[in-house]
């Protein structure tokens, strides 16, 4: 698989006379790909029914023709305003039942029937009349699902559609108040047209209804994606992607990705630092620059996954962002990391966002490649070189890690319904556990919750899977891989209900988690062999060996043979150990790797970067300040 480089366009915000010369620059910097039209539907149809398709065989010919391949995005993440007035009750509503307003951008309701079918009718008219244009080499779907907080919508599209889903899923509403426990607090309904939408109640909804309702709206995305896939499809061979967001979690991924042949994401490290990694104020400082070490990687393994293997960095960031709370210019040689790094992961592609700063809107103190004044950025000249690099790389070569993590977007909706404890959350486990492995010098592949077959793994970790269906448990049981489960593993039954027998029902693995705690953050609970449990405790009993325990004696890790469970929330340093002592059992080796030294194996080369703004030797090799090496394997 070919590296290559790409950038985010838009022609419809600049005048006819410079396209030429911006496609000559952007050859000239090495790029392949340009990503153009997402958000341009009031260009291409500016009043109903009158389509201005001009400019945009001029910009796709004139892209095309410099040497450079189209991906061509559908504009529905940006509806035109006159869209309101032929379907006013589009708009999505928040958890306070109010509109999101027209005057930015993720203005509609998935639910909504009537923006469906306009969604469906654009999407249909772009790929007739470009599905068979030899310079759109690919199409993306919309614009970064879920982004703004936009999946999950109170309207009465929203409550409608969710009541014909239930309905769907139960069958009866007698079936619905037996599954959600409604005899408790006298919630039984009589009929799903009484089921309201799990907002605004005097205290917390039931939990059953929350995930159900989150359930739903993550099935509507999908639908939501399905319809523009399917009129792209019914003209176009080429494939089709999404710009999926870092930790945006509220719909499967997975079940999305399924009608797509590439997955791609939306990549700024510095801007999500401070607003989404949950990282100590000590820690953004050390990395204000950098972002996080283990934060990008983790999407991008999360990524190749959702794609199968194909998968692409669809918006890079370049510079500065506009929109995190803070927003500093990145460290030299930031960006070349930032793309290697993608690179090393199995990315096919790395497109940066974007190709000039706009002057005018919400995103114009946005970096670009380009200055406002059309200037080459600073970044530009990493750009230039990254390319240069490429021309010198061989091909990625994708070989499987000894090391697999099972990410399940279900348990997130769970974990977001009944996290029991404040900041505690399911991404926030994943995140931490594959910081560990990280730190250990480890390569780890993500695997969706429908993976039965584990061959080739050492080491299998089954984190905070609330909800685990009995042939996947079999599965990983009947594996030769070493199996880490928990915390709350196997905590929850398919409407929410607490199981019985008590979780987490392992077979062969004799742990019954007895009873649980969340933990105040100035509380944790030493270990005997070092570390502690902090945020969350699980009491467990049960024959299975004890692995790690408490200063008092109680159990806290369990092992029967391959599998262990892990009973709480362990910090750095017990999870070190738990991680280290596991891998030794499975015959993979690990590193000690300073704090912002990371390393990521394909299969005839070893990547290492340093994160930090030192230089650091380490296991013989030397890293300059975001320094990048590569070593054979």
């Amino acid at each position: 698989m070919k590296r290559t480089l790409g950038t985010c366009y838009y022609p419809e915000q600049w005048p006819t006379e410079i396209w030429a010369d911006d496609a000559r620059r952007m050859v000239a910097a090495g790029l392949t790909w340009v990503r153009i039209g997402e958000f341009s539907w009031s260009k291409l149809e500016p009043t109903p029914d009158d389509l201005q398709w001009d400019w945009l065989d001029h910009a796709i010919e004139t892209l095309g023709s410099a040497g450079l391949k189209v991906v061509l995005g559908t504009p529905t993440a940006t509806p035109p305003r006159w869209m309101l007035h032929r379907h006013p009750d589009m708009l999505a509503h928040d958890q306070d039942g109010q509109p999101r307003k027209f005057g930015s951008r993720r203005h509609y309701c998935f639910s909504h029937s009537g923006y469906r079918e306009e969604c469906a009718r654009i999407a249909t008219l772009m790929a007739q009349r470009y599905g068979q244009n030899p310079y759109v080499a690919a199409w993306q779907t919309d614009n970064e699902y879920g982004c703004h907080d936009t999946t999950i919508s109170y309207s009465d599209a929203a409550r409608s559609a969710f009541q014909g889903w239930l309905a769907h899923r139960y069958g009866t509403i007698k079936a619905l108040n037996a599954a959600w426990g409604n005899t408790f607090w006298s919630m039984d309904y009589a009929s799903f047209g009484d089921v309201d939408l799990p907002n605004l109640t005097v205290t917390e909804p039931n939990p059953a209804h929350s995930l159900a309702f989150r359930r739903f709206s993550s099935d509507q995305v999908v639908s939501f994606n399905r319809l523009q896939v399917d009129a792209i499809k019914a003209h176009s061979h080429a494939p089709i992607a999404h710009n999926y967001m870092g930790r945006i979690t509220d719909f499967d991924h997975f079940a999305v990705g399924n009608d797509l042949e590439i997955a791609s994401w939306d990549s700024y490290p510095l801007g999500f630092l401070e607003d989404r990694v949950g990282a100590s104020a000590q820690r953004q400082r050390d990395f204000a620059r950098q972002g996080d070490p283990d934060f990008q990687a983790l999407h991008h393994d999360l990524y190749r996954a959702v794609g199968r293997g194909r998968w692409w960095v669809m918006e890079q960031q370049p510079g500065p962002v506009n929109w995190a709370p803070h927003n500093p210019v990145p460290l030299a040689g930031m960006v070349r990391l930032w793309t290697w790094e993608a690179f090393a992961h199995g990315a096919e592609a790395v497109c940066y966002f974007r190709w000039r700063q706009a002057p005018v809107a919400q995103e114009q103190m946005h970096a670009g490649l380009l200055r406002p004044d059309s200037v080459d950025a600073r970044v530009m000249d990493e750009v230039k070189q990254v390319n240069r690099e490429i021309e010198d790389a061989p091909d990625v070569v994708e070989t499987q890690s000894p090391v697999a993590i099972i990410f399940d977007y279900d348990a997130d909706f769970a974990w977001a319904v009944q996290p029991h404890g404040a900041d505690l959350s399911y991404f926030g486990l994943v995140l931490h556990i594959y910081r560990g492995l990280r730190a250990l010098g480890l390569s780890i592949d993500i695997l969706p919750a429908t993976t039965r077959d584990f061959t080739g793994y050492g080491l299998v970790l089954a984190p905070g899977l609330m909800t685990m269906a009995d042939d996947l448990k079999s599965a990983l049981g009947s594996n030769n891989a070493e199996v880490i489960y928990g915390p709350r593993s196997g905590a929850r039954g398919d409407d929410m209900n607490i199981p019985t027998p008590l979780p987490p029902q392992i077979p062969n693995l004799d742990v019954t988690v007895t009873e649980v705690e969340s933990l105040r953050p100035d509380i944790t609970v030493p270990l005997a062999q070092g570390g502690t449990v902090t945020s969350y405790r699980e009491v467990l009993d049960g024959t299975a060996d004890v692995i790690l325990r408490t200063m008092t004696g109680d159990p806290v890790v369990m092992r029967n043979g391959r599998q262990t469970y892990m009973g709480g929330w362990l910090d750095e340093t017990a999870l070190a150990t738990l991680l280290k002592e596991t891998c030794a059992m499975a015959s993979i080796e690990t590193l000690a790797l300073p704090d912002g030294i990371r390393i990521r194996d394909t299969a005839t080369e070893r990547f290492w970067f340093n994160y930090t703004a030192q230089s650091v030797t380490c296991h013989g090799i030397t890293l300059a300040p975001a320094g990048v090496a590569r070593t054979k394997r």
